[in-house]
């Protein structure tokens, strides 16, 4: 498999999720961490809904689910800081 179907593939993957989230104001993107591996990264917007992300071990388990039919695991999700 190519790099490039790789990526189509993850990015079908995450599609529905990139959809929802920036419905709510986040802006989902992905990079690589190693071979296998990526890391997702989930950025608020001025418009972002804080209430509407869930915690960070339940948005791994989605995110981790969502790649199993991808060449990729899941390394890790970096979600926004909060001001708490």
């Amino acid at each position: 498999m190519t790099d490039t179907t790789a990526a189509i593939d993850v990015d079908a993957a995450l599609k529905e999720f990139r959809d929802m989230m920036g419905a709510d104001g986040y802006v989902l993107r992905w990079e690589p961490a190693a071979d296998d591996r990526i890391v997702v990264t989930i950025d608020a917007t001025d418009a972002a809904c804080a209430d509407c992300l869930v915690p960070l071990p339940v948005m791994e388990a989605i995110m981790a689910s969502a790649l199993e039919p991808t060449p990729y695991t899941l390394d890790h999700v970096v979600l926004p800081a909060t001001d708490h």
